[in-house]
């Protein structure tokens, strides 16, 4: 019943239309930025983000997150009268359980992944530990992520996939165009300019990867920890001259390493990894019907309300 949470709120289309412009402008902005400006200027962009400290530039791209994931917020309490409850999950109340254990485990899963790729070939990856910086960057880390991630989940995991779910009348067709949407969203990452538009394939998988999390459980707290857990161990495990977030983290890749061989291996932890993290959310939550929670209708839950409520007060 996830997605038809949305029900309980106002859904006029100028509603959307302005929480959507509002709240995603920043991701449209960047899109038409990376379509309409000349691979030179967006090179320039990236140098100069990079000539500032590594602390300073993190905060500058992670602070407007917190900005505009209150302002969703705001628009959804304010302007469609309903819950943030009902944008984050089904259930009664907020399972932190659930989130917390999908951080710890991908986090687990991302350590035991890289020391194992570690032990085998470490001829690319730096030792590039420094106590002071790293230390800046833990506090810094915790404090902006989960406004980061808390926008991109909220957004497409749950306000886009609760409108455009409302209105195709199913869930298969929100799965598919929020994952496109949230692979979109990072085109104008450096690691596509660095690796080709191939990577694109990582990016709309892990929106897949997502939204069906969000589907078969019924709500976000899967997601949200899963998202979390995996840009932090991104930003404080390994960075590299191409990435989207330059870091003080624990290892670096050096500037030698091969795009193709990155790119193999995001494709791999696609076919492999994400099958198996969604096999174990589905043993420990005990999913079933597949084919109705991620296919099936959606139905309009108002007019049973409200028969309930008119026999309740007769």
């Amino acid at each position: 019943m996830f997605i038809e949470q949305a029900f309980k709120g106002r859904n006029d289309w100028w509603r959307v239309l302005l929480t959507t412009l509002l709240s995603s402008g920043i991701f449209i902005l960047n899109f038409i930025f990376y379509l309409f400006v000349s691979k030179e200027e967006i090179d320039k962009s990236y140098e100069l983000m990079k000539s500032f400290p590594n602390w300073l530039s993190l905060t500058m791209n992670l602070l407007p997150f917190a900005f505009l994931l209150g302002l969703l917020f705001l628009l959804v309490r304010g302007l469609h009268e309903r819950s943030i409850l009902t944008l984050t999950t089904a259930r009664k109340k907020i399972d932190f359980k659930r989130f917390f254990f999908s951080l710890g485990f991908i986090v687990f899963l991302t350590l035991l992944t890289f020391g194992l790729s570690y032990y085998y070939d470490n001829s690319t990856i730096l030792w590039n530990f420094n106590p002071t910086k790293f230390a800046v960057l833990l506090v810094i880390s915790l404090l902006l992520f989960p406004f980061q991630i808390g926008l991109e989940e909220y957004l497409f995991r749950g306000y886009f996939m609760q409108q455009i779910g409302i209105v195709a009348k199913n869930k298969w067709f929100p799965l598919v165009v929020t994952s496109f949407l949230f692979g979109l969203m990072h085109s104008a990452n450096p690691e596509v300019a660095e690796m080709g538009f191939g990577v694109m394939v990582f990016y709309i998988g892990t929106g897949l990867l997502l939204g069906i999390m969000t589907l078969m459980d019924d709500g976000m707290e899967l997601a949200l920890g899963f998202h979390l857990g995996n840009n932090l161990m991104a930003a404080l495990l390994i960075t590299s001259d191409f990435s989207a977030l330059q870091t003080d983290a624990v290892f670096k890749y050096s500037s030698e390493v091969n795009s193709s061989n990155a790119l193999t291996e995001m494709i791999i932890s696609i076919a492999i990894m994400y099958p198996l993290i969604l096999f174990v959310f589905a043993k420990k939550y005990k999913w079933t019907n597949w084919k109705e929670k991620l296919t099936g209708k959606v139905i309009d839950v108002k007019p049973t309300e409200n028969i309930v409520n008119t026999l309740n007060h007769e």
